[in-house]
């Protein structure tokens, strides 16, 4: 089969947040830029984003970058790298401001300022009291950030190939990499993007989970090709449960609205997130707002007929607050829930929400992979960003509106190191292997010819139902064992599936089965590395890891101070340490401590 060739100085895979940021950045400089998405920019799941992004500028109460940097690394209960959390605190002020003057049109204060909300573990003096950092337009931030990122990137002629689905990595014998295989989805012609430089920002992976947040789109597309390729992933255990989906839709309910003033409230009407966190209550940290509502649950005290979910309770905010403020959130709880969030409260439950691990990079956007002893090694060629990425900023557990805020700075960051990296003569176009587009088309050849193989559908299903049921909110150390099995179970039956059936459009089947190749690679990675840790530390809470005196929440620093590496080929594990310094000298490292709110 002939498969066209496209050169480019950089191509880009993925346009939400960070791959229209940094394309941004590409096409501004007059580099030849690409960027594939599966679907149209606009319509990338950053758009989903609700509550804000978050910058320590001050307007509605006294914050300083310090404040974020100290509330960040405390939320990836210390296994955040220090360096790039100073620097993302650092850049918060300047990308959001940037943000601005392309558009973005955020909501104000009386004196003009952008407006600010609490959220989640975000505070004042290193803990003390909470504070107003996260910049929102409403309560559809993501939604006018992207719009405001695209129309700046169309001023720019950057060139989109819309519709497209980036197949697999192309790497050489040297081990750098030289641009991606695509699909033109339409009509399933395979062609090869040929690139000096390769950004992944695929955006995550929560659609191994049966309840999820994410959008249909978020398969884990970058984290797939890069594991197949031999690029090791990073703290892949880490996924956090976002407290408030609605009850039996999994849609997302912004931590705005607790930002906003709301209540959590069980059975009995009482505000149980007083007696787990006292001092931030419901504004704690995610992990710990979600394991409160799930013990809730699991102890009786969870509402409706089935006892299965609590409520999200703004009725004591004045309508006109509502209607300012919240307004795509009363729609989403009268459309998902049947309910006016102005006359009742809302049913939530957690959900599967955001991916902390990822493609190991530095603050610099460069992926980073062991190679001949060194631990960091830059691989030529290949960069990413956003949730695909794994800077480490978030640790083992995100703090809300920190999510944009990584989008902005980091898929800037890797704009601004590709064009010194291209400008300085660092990276050139180097010749493409006699194989590149080969194990793509191997496995299009195989989706096509396989007979008497298993469902995609069913696989998927039954991968989903595997990693709910084995790795979710609390983690058991049996289901954990048993959980690695079944999943290695369900990898073996996805590399056999079949197309069966016909009557659908027959590129929509082929890309759910090549979207499959990526999801499961995600959920062997996830499963593999939380049996592995054998602690609880932020979104990953073991029961055989119980908070006691020698070692406060189940954390032990003493032998899991450090992140996981995991590779596809041998489903093995490799660690390598948390960088405990900030990138500055005079910024002083933020101390171990015990993780409370």
């Amino acid at each position: 089969m002939k498969v066209a060739k496209r050169s480019y100085d950089a191509v880009i895979v993925g346009a939400g947040g960070a791959g229209l940021r940094a394309a941004l950045q590409l096409s501004e400089a007059g580099l030849k830029t690409a960027v594939l998405t599966k679907v149209f920019p606009t319509r990338s799941h950053t758009v989903a984003a609700q509550g804000g992004v978050a910058a320590s500028l001050g307007n509605s109460t006294e914050d300083n970058w310090h404040w974020h940097m100290y509330d960040t690394v405390k939320g990836s209960d210390w296994l955040g790298d220090q360096d790039a959390i100073e620097f993302m605190c650092k850049k918060a002020n300047e990308v959001v401001v940037e943000l601005e003057h392309y558009g973005m049109p955020f909501d104000r204060l009386d004196n003009g300022k952008i407006y600010q909300r609490p959220f989640g573990g975000h505070s004042q003096n290193y803990g003390k009291t909470p504070v107003s950092r996260s910049c929102a337009a409403a309560d559809r931030t993501g939604h006018a950030m992207l719009h405001a990122l695209y129309q700046r990137n169309v001023r720019a002629n950057t060139q989109f190939f819309v519709e497209w689905m980036a197949l697999d990595l192309i790497r050489d014998a040297d081990g750098d990499v030289v641009g991606v295989t695509a699909m033109e989805m339409e009509t399933g012609e395979v062609s090869i993007f040929h690139a000096k430089a390769t950004i992944f920002a695929t955006g995550g992976a929560g659609r191994i989970y049966y309840s999820s947040t994410n959008a249909f789109i978020n398969t884990g597309d970058g984290v797939g090709m890069a594991a197949r390729a031999g690029v090791p992933l990073e703290d892949m255990e880490f996924w956090q449960f976002h407290p408030t989906g609605v009850a039996g839709a999994g849609v997302l309910i912004t931590e705005g609205v607790r930002g906003e003033g709301g209540i959590l409230r069980n059975s009995s009407g009482d505000r149980f997130m007083e007696r787990y966190a006292p001092n931030l209550k419901d504004l704690a940290s995610r992990d710990v707002v979600s394991r409160a509502m799930t013990t809730e649950i699991n102890e009786g005290r969870g509402c409706g007929t089935d006892k299965d979910h609590v409520l999200l309770d703004i009725t004591h905010l004045s309508p006109d607050t509502i209607m300012k403020r919240l307004p795509g959130i009363r729609e989403i709880s009268i459309q998902f829930a049947g309910i006016d969030p102005i006359k009742a409260p809302i049913p939530v439950v957690p959900t599967c929400h955001y991916q902390m691990g990822g493609i190991p990079t530095n603050y610099k956007g460069q992926v980073v992979a062991p190679k001949d002893g060194n631990a960091s090694s830059p691989v030529a060629g290949f960069y990413a960003a956003g949730e695909c990425a794994c800077a480490s900023v978030h640790g083992a557990n995100r703090l809300g509106t920190n999510s944009l805020l990584d989008l902005l700075v980091f898929g800037k960051s890797a704009g601004e190191t590709v064009v010194e990296d291209i400008k300085s003569g660092n990276l050139s176009l180097k010749a493409l292997p006699e194989d590149a587009a080969d194990l793509a088309l191997a496995r299009m050849a195989r989706l096509e010819n396989q007979t008497n193989g298993t469902d995609v559908h069913e696989v998927r299903l039954a991968m989903q139902r595997t990693m709910q049921k084995h790795a979710g909110v609390f983690r058991f150390s049996d289901l954990l064992k048993e959980g690695v099995t079944k999943i290695m179970e369900v990898a073996e039956q996805a590399k056999h599936t079949q197309i069966k059936d016909k009557s659908k459009v027959w590129n929509t089947a082929r890309m759910e089965a090549l979207e499959l190749d990526n999801l499961i690679e995600v959920a062997k990675a996830t499963m593999t590395s939380a049996e592995a840790r054998k602690e609880s530390r932020g979104a990953h809470v073991r029961d055989d890891a119980p908070d006691t005196a020698e070692f406060p929440n189940g954390r032990r620093d003493d032998e899991w101070l450090k992140h996981t590496l995991w590779y596809s080929e041998g489903n093995r594990l490799d660690y390598k340490p948390v960088n405990l310094q900030p990138m500055s000298e005079d910024v002083d490292p933020i101390a171990l401590a015990t993780r409370t709110y």
